[in-house]
């Protein structure tokens, strides 16, 4: 039987004791790796090659929002599963934003981890009931949340400067502001330059810039 390779990361011990107590009763998990903080747990991906991470949102050093997008481009085939206090539709949906493919709040009962392990595990995004239920009026808005990267390429496009200004300015290559820039406008449903710029005025982001319509 090939087991599914888990590792949890929170700065709390009771919570990462907790879990692990639970999940090592199962036949098809194995703990590799309990961390405390998000830089641990980049540092430590590649050589623990977990399936799952379970990953709490708020630790010291880095947190679970940065750690996830790090994690993921070092290694794409492990599943982050979002492990949280916070139940706003703001940090489940940011959260999903930045790669995760679950979001478990920390009051479920401890089985229920496994379900989402499971379900993840299949390829499939695992809210609980609670995060389901915050979501939805998030989803009838028809726009997914900006990466705080997205965010920053956004307030640049906005003040009116080019891909390769926005290149230079951020010392990145034009080829990745194209591809940030697509993602925004799918995420936004704009499909202009001009609406981007509405977008941010409407949104408080260009305040003190002197940008205007």
């Amino acid at each position: 039987m090939t087991k599914t390779r888990v590792v949890i990361v929170d700065d709390h011990p009771m919570v990462t004791e907790g879990i692990q107590a639970i999940l090592e009763t199962y036949d098809d998990i194995e703990i590799v790796g309990t961390l405390t903080n998000g830089q641990e747990a980049i540092d430590s991906v590649l050589k623990l090659a977990p399936d799952v991470m379970l990953l709490d949102l708020n630790m010291p050093q880095v947190n679970g929002l940065s750690a996830t997008e790090i994690i993921l481009e070092k290694r794409p085939e492990t599943r982050i599963l979002i492990l949280s206090m916070h139940d706003s539709a703001e940090y489940i949906s940011t959260a999903l934003s930045h790669g995760a493919l679950g979001y478990v709040l920390k009051d479920v009962p401890t089985e229920e981890i496994k379900t989402a392990i499971d379900t993840v595990m299949a390829g499939q995004q695992y809210l609980c009931t609670g995060a389901n239920a915050a979501l939805t009026p998030k989803i009838a808005d028809g726009r997914e949340p900006l990466t705080s990267r997205e965010q920053t390429i956004l307030l640049q496009l906005a003040q009116g400067k080019s891909n390769k200004e926005v290149a230079l300015a951020l010392d990145i290559s034009v080829r990745t502001v194209e591809t940030h820039r697509k993602n925004i406008k799918r995420k936004l449903r704009i499909s202009s330059t001009a609406g981007l710029t509405r977008y941010a005025l409407e949104h408080g982001m260009l305040q003190g810039t002197g940008v205007s319509l």
